[in-house]
């Protein structure tokens, strides 16, 4: 069964600067910590990737794994699913942006599983941890970069 979480954040940067950030996927090793490498396997007609290629840290191992874009909502929401990975069986999710007096509301949904049987409370705690670390590298990568 998928553990499943939600989270948002505001970030001092128009909706659009949040887009286009979380948008670059090959840049995310150079800003998020567990990211070591991702690579765009295909794009749209927009340039957009639409698979990606992960290498991570997580669990104390390095997996790779390969997520579906889609933009049907661009630019004010876009989801992932997992394709295919060597730890995961899910890992689905989306951002949505809201734009907000002189910021964004940011929204995070992830639905994660792993392959191997974990106890609840551990994949619970790796599926908050990915979420927390993923919004504060993307604030701060934001903010620091505005």
């Amino acid at each position: 069964m998928a553990d499943q979480v939600s989270e948002r954040i505001r970030i001092a940067a128009n909706s659009q600067r949040c887009w286009d950030v979380a948008l670059d996927f090959e840049q995310y090793p150079s800003w998020v910590r567990d990211i070591k490498r991702a690579t765009a396997l295909t794009r749209d007609s927009d340039g957009r990737a639409t698979s990606v290629e992960y290498r991570a840290a997580a669990l104390g191992k390095s997996i790779t794994y390969v997520l579906l874009y889609d933009f049907a909502d661009a630019p004010h929401s876009f989801s992932w699913r997992l394709d295919h990975g060597d730890l995961l069986r899910r890992l689905d999710g989306s951002y949505r942006f809201e734009a907000e007096d002189d910021g964004t509301r940011v929204h995070y949904d992830l639905a994660a599983e792993l392959r191997a049987p974990l106890p609840g409370m551990i994949v619970r705690r790796a599926t908050g941890i990915i979420m927390g670390s993923a919004l504060r590298d993307l604030k701060a990568h934001i903010e620091a970069t505005a």
